[in-house]
């Protein structure tokens, strides 16, 4: 007789705009999956149903769950410890979009027990899952520092460089002990790109001699350097082509900074010195930048250099032709030409270039081998990329199998590239 009459009720594949408790119940006791998971993401579903569903067999229903807001906290907790990586991750991205946004005056149990939910997602075992949680915390300062600081010297660089760079919870003091333990590598270009970079701290970038780091520093109009450390950054200067232009355009340039650069950098780049009006170049200078610039004009002459880094075809346009090879990726890598070979890339594996550039930017070996892979290049240009682009530690590199072949399956090749959002 039940069965008759729940078939007979007034609804199919989706529920009332009304739910009511009873609709609700009946619901679960038909147990029909369209139905379990469209109460399961319901705003005006009963709690007790929600908590129910939480333990639902389908990932399905738990991840439709995990992502409603109105979810009682009993289920969160619950679903913190679920078996589907993706339900933790609708969990994650909900829980730490919502423990920002309390109030202050919430209810101290409440606080804390959503806290303890987002400090248990911060220790998740996937790293996409904690990577979640740094990019939805990574703005806030009214979530605990200690879980900031925790996903600050995580061993993932995806997870810890949103924390790094953009969280107003670390001081200086635990920026330099960050970068001071050793424990977490990689992490100079982060704290670089930082909204504001104190002398002290900026002092330590530089020691570190961190190439990528220290041109993301000369880049970062907000950071505070020192001349003192600029000149230390220009003593070194002279064959890393990579910080000449930062060096150029950073804003207050001390003239006698302008004449030591005057030695060494690109006759474009003299130019732009010269009209910069900011500087007050006096004239003694100014006749320094130009006499500078009718030298290195004719040196670049004499060698058959260009100007600056060698344009020729673009990857694009070699792509379009049917022309752009791994051997081409390889050289452009060698000759550190990195637009070339981001553009490169991502063309050749279908991905935007802003997610070749985080990809790169995370100095991880095996992720940039999979990004390679995914473009259909050889394990030769993958280590190329890895060195020259992606400056990835020694320890770190992923090194070919055999001498020739790369050293993952493509399970795991696809596994790494999923952490990027990569579609494979």
């Amino acid at each position: 007789m039940l069965r008759k009459i729940l078939e007979q009720l007034p609804f199919g594949r989706k529920l009332p705009k009304e739910l009511e408790y009873e609709t609700a119940r009946k619901v679960l006791e038909k147990n029909q999956l369209a139905q379990r998971t469209d109460l399961a993401g319901r705003e005006d579903s009963p709690a007790e149903m929600l908590y129910y569903l939480a333990g639902d067999e389908s990932p399905k229903v738990r991840r439709r769950v995990a992502k409603n807001p109105h979810t009682p906290i009993q289920a969160d907790e619950l679903l913190t410890d679920d078996k589907d990586d993706e339900v933790r991750m609708e969990l994650a991205r909900k829980i730490s979009r919502l423990v920002p946004g309390l109030p202050q005056d919430a209810q101290v149990k409440l606080r804390e027990r959503m806290e303890a939910i987002l400090e248990k997602l911060a220790d998740d075992h996937l790293p996409r899952v904690r990577q979640i949680v740094a990019e939805e915390i990574k703005h806030s300062d009214n979530v605990p520092k200690s879980i900031a600081l925790r996903l600050a010297k995580d061993l993932e660089e995806v997870v810890r460089a949103p924390i790094l760079e953009y969280s107003p919870l670390l001081s200086d003091d635990d920026l330099l002990q960050i970068m001071a333990s050793g424990i977490v590598d990689g992490a100079m270009a982060p704290i670089a790109k930082r909204q504001h970079v104190s002398e002290p701290v900026a002092d330590a970038i530089v020691a570190a001699l961190d190439v990528s780091a220290v041109a993301s520093l000369l880049a970062n109009k907000n950071a505070q350097i020192r001349e003192e450390t600029l000149d230390a950054i220009i003593d070194q200067a002279e064959d890393i082509h990579r910080w000449h232009k930062p060096i150029v355009m950073r804003p207050e340039l001390p003239l006698r900074a302008v004449r030591r650069v005057a030695g060494f950098v690109a006759s474009s780049l003299l130019s732009i010195l010269l009209e910069r009006e900011d500087l007050n170049i006096d004239m003694e200078t100014a006749e320094i930048l130009k006499k500078s610039i009718r030298e290195r004009i004719n040196l670049e002459k004499e060698l058959g250099e260009p100007d600056e880094e060698p344009s020729g075809v673009s990857a694009r346009q070699a792509f379009e032709a049917g022309a752009l090879t791994d051997v081409d990726i390889a050289a452009a890598a060698t000759a550190r030409r990195n637009d070339f070979v981001i553009e490169a890339l991502a063309l050749k594996a279908a991905i935007p270039e802003v997610i070749v550039r985080r990809i790169l930017e995370a100095r991880s070996g095996k992720a940039i081998t999979a990004l390679v892979w995914k473009a259909g290049c050889s394990m030769r240009t993958a280590l190329e990329v890895q060195k020259t682009v992606g400056h990835v530690a020694r320890a770190d590199l992923a090194l070919a199998r055999n001498g020739v072949d790369y050293p993952m399956d493509e399970e795991e090749l696809r596994w790494h590239l999923q952490f990027f959002d990569v579609q494979i």
